[in-house]
């Protein structure tokens, strides 16, 4: 999933981009109000962290202008203000959510996951195709009994297909979702990121969950192969 960070605190926002990208995210970040309408309107995103004490906009009017152009990404606004006013203009212009700081980042985590849940393509908690299952939570990756080690970005693929399971995803659309705006690369190094992911949930198991569709993309198998 590709997360926009809309933060000008810059230890903040990398503390952010590390501990979200170390969940198998793919991260923007935005220092500013009109940057973070820039960024919105170039990607697609599943969720925005939006701060509301911003530069040149703040979050407010950010979230306010997105809701106006029919930008329904799901937001969760943060600010160090603590006051039901804050709160309630928040929710008012849009957002979906809202964190005071200072706050635990597994609550962040918590609750961006919630957004994602919540989405029009609803997100479970588990996603499974036969007897290969992923927990979003955990991170843990498994076949039946056994325990698959992936690294994070073959973590993010993998999410993506199996909340897509049954539909053909092309490269680009992967690279959307998973890699952020940082990546100069083309699109053949999905090819590499699927073939290792292969070499881990299918090979060893005889299966063939990951199916290549020509001139598509690929497709995860609702059976699990």
């Amino acid at each position: 999933m590709r997360l926009l960070v809309v933060e000008d605190e810059v230890v903040m926002a990398e503390s952010l981009r590390d501990g979200l990208e170390n969940e198998g995210f793919a991260i923007d970040v935005a220092s500013d109000g009109e940057e973070a309408l820039w960024y919105a309107s170039e990607a697609d995103y599943d969720a925005i962290i939006l701060d509301l004490m911003l530069p040149k906009l703040n979050g407010f009017k950010v979230c306010r202008t997105l809701r106006e152009r029919d930008d329904w990404t799901p937001i969760l606004m943060l600010t160090a203000k603590d006051g039901h006013l804050d709160e309630a203009e928040g929710l008012d212009t849009g957002a979906d959510d809202y964190l005071t700081k200072p706050f635990a980042f597994v609550v962040l985590l918590a609750r961006v996951r919630s957004l994602l849940r919540r989405k029009g393509t609803t997100k479970p908690v588990r996603l499974d195709a036969g007897d290969l299952v992923l927990d979003p939570v955990t991170h843990e990756v498994r076949r039946g009994d056994a325990s698959i080690d992936v690294t994070p970005r073959e973590f993010a693929i993998l999410e993506y297909l199996l909340t897509h399971r049954g539909e053909a995803v092309s490269k680009q659309t992967l690279l959307e979702h998973v890699w952020d705006f940082d990546f100069d690369g083309g699109p053949n190094i999905v090819e590499v990121y699927v073939g290792s992911l292969r070499k881990k949930i299918d090979a060893p198991f005889d299966r063939s969950a990951i199916v290549t569709v020509r001139g598509a993309g690929y497709m995860l198998d609702p059976s699990g192969g």
